[in-house]
């Protein structure tokens, strides 16, 4: 009995076996048989898939090992990821991952059980986490170019970047349930007026500090200037309940909070 032949025997031994069955899960149900040839032919295609569906695949993954931190100190989104970043950034799968973050840091959040001394905080880094330089990344290739200081430099003295509505919603429960909130960035000293100016545009109008990199804070690493800057914050006596940020650089190192919830980001990457 050939392959063909013995797949309809099964079929209709399966089909007589239900008839003696009155478990309506086994009910007889429109018998559709195919010769196995066909079968094998369909696994392939789907195994390997047409080139279009590989490349989403491979960036898809690309992306995964960004956000885990598998993939580190990338300079530029690859060349073939350029469609999918843009599509993932502009579309709503880049606000989904936004809005499940915040869900979760909410949920951890009400869970804290406050002192009442005024010393729990929760640290917000600033770009990509409250505020968004979307806009500035448009123009510039969602990642593709290098970065530019001195252009993003230009992007931030206008003090237009829009909050990141999750972010924000979230950055004003943390505030009514008392925590007191930290912005601590990569940004510069001498970029605080503008960067006050556009946090209360934005929404976000109240924090307890405001931590900028100062003079001899420029050239170190990120993940070793925002360590320090935990390490103070501790040693003052605060606790740091929570941390949110999009960079690995921003929650790693030393004094890390209790959570730290990383957002998505998959156009820049930070030391």
């Amino acid at each position: 009995m050939n392959a063909f032949k013995l797949s309809i025997f099964l079929a209709l031994c399966s089909f007589a076996a239900s008839l003696n069955n009155p478990d309506s899960s086994t009910l007889p149900r429109p018998l559709i048989v195919e010769n196995p040839q066909s079968l094998l032919g369909r696994v392939v295609d789907v195994e390997h898939g047409s080139g279009e569906e590989d490349l989403r695949m491979h960036c898809q993954s690309w992306r995964f090992g960004v956000e885990t931190n598998n993939i580190r100190s990338w300079k530029t989104v690859p060349v073939e990821c350029a469609d999918y970043v843009k599509n993932y950034m502009m579309k709503r799968g880049y606000v989904y991952d936004l809005e499940m973050v915040a869900k979760e840091a909410g949920n951890y959040a009400r869970t804290v059980q406050l002192v009442g001394d005024g010393n729990d905080i929760w640290i917000f880094d600033i770009d990509e986490t409250l505020l968004s330089n979307l806009p500035y990344y448009v123009d510039h290739g969602f990642g593709l170019e290098v970065f530019d200081g001195s252009k993003f430099d230009k992007w931030v003295e206008l003090g237009s970047a829009p909050a990141l509505q999750a972010s924000l919603k979230f950055y004003k429960e943390i505030l009514d349930l008392g925590f007191k909130v930290f912005l601590l960035t990569g940004r510069s000293e001498e970029q605080r007026g503008v960067t006050e100016e556009n946090l209360r545009r934005s929404g976000i109008e109240r924090w307890d500090r405001l931590i900028l990199r100062g003079k001899g804070d420029h050239g170190k690493p990120a993940i070793a200037y925002k360590s320090e800057r935990r390490v103070q914050i501790e040693e003052e006596g605060f606790r740091i309940r929570g941390n949110s940020g999009d960079q690995w650089s921003d929650l790693l190192g030393l004094c890390m909070a209790n959570r730290s919830f990383k957002l998505p980001n998959p156009m820049y990457y930070i030391d």
